[in-house]
């Protein structure tokens, strides 16, 4: 019989000894964030850090504004019209969303996976290739490529037929594909929206793995409603909850911290209540 044991319990097993705070080099230095789309705010006045080569989990119910904030990091709420952004976010002491900085810059550091795969209908190659050639850096291309695949703990399994079609990979493969085609740029970052939420257990296990080898050499910021993987997986584990003012529900940040401590001793009733499933 298998036994499903609960978030807390992960986090017990999977303790972390983190450095102090003020041992930590900041990637991120969010403060009064809020977000809105028209004049509705999705997200109010989120302030927090994330640390380099650590593993971020955003986790909290639908409607929070997890990948709305997650989308900030990158500029892809710049694509939406009715988009406000308000706050700032630092990136490494400089400000994302100054007038100065090129957006296309900012994505090539700050790599996306989304939550379904999402590969080109090219080859295994050219997919891989495809960043690197649209920017320039075609310099051993091939070792580009391989080198992103063994990254993304692909290469094995795809060396001998790189000419065949992306889509013809299962949808595991497809998505560590995508996660090589975002370090074949060579980014600083890779953000992770609920990146396994469509795969089967195997496959969701592999990207894991992953996540944990990769952060050694990049940060990665992750959403995910699977609260077992925010335990298995993240250094710092951020919960937001929905607040309803006026008829209208916005995302708030609620609580912050290490990993361990939010799944065993949160400060706030609202972060207990959702880790141990009376709420959410």
């Amino acid at each position: 019989m298998t036994i499903i044991e609960s978030p807390v319990q992960v986090a017990q097993q999977q303790a972390r000894e983190l450095p102090p705070p003020e041992q930590r080099e900041v990637v991120f230095d969010v403060s009064a964030l809020t977000v809105s789309y028209g004049e509705n705010p999705a997200l109010m006045n989120v302030s927090l850090d994330v640390y380099k080569n650590f593993v971020t989990a955003f986790i909290g119910p639908s409607g929070c504004g997890k990948s709305t904030f997650i989308r900030c990091f990158n500029r892809m709420n710049d694509l939406i019209p009715s988009a406000v952004v308000e706050g700032t976010i630092l990136y490494r002491g400089q400000d994302l969303y100054g007038r100065d900085v090129d957006a296309v810059e900012v994505r090539r550091r700050i790599g996306m996976v989304f939550q379904k795969p999402n590969p080109f209908p090219k080859s295994i190659y050219d997919n891989v290739a495809f960043g690197p050639r649209v920017l320039g850096m075609t310099d051993d291309l091939d070792g580009r490529v391989e080198r992103a695949l063994h990254q993304a703990a692909l290469w094995d399994e795809v060396k001998d037929r790189l000419k065949d079609g992306a889509l013809g990979l299962s949808g595991g493969q497809q998505q560590r594909l995508c996660i090589a085609r975002c370090l074949a740029v060579e980014p600083d970052v890779l953000l992770m929206d609920e990146p396994a939420s469509a795969l089967d257990p195997i496959s969701t296990t592999r990207i894991e793995d992953l996540m944990h080898d990769l952060k050694r050499e990049y940060t990665i910021v992750i959403v995910t409603h699977n609260m077992q993987q925010a335990a298995r997986i993240a250094d710092m584990t951020a919960f937001f909850s929905v607040q309803i003012e006026n008829g209208h529900r916005s995302g708030v940040l609620v609580e912050y911290d290490a990993t361990p401590t939010i799944f065993t001793k949160p400060a706030d009733k609202r972060t207990e209540d959702y880790v141990t499933g009376r709420f959410g």
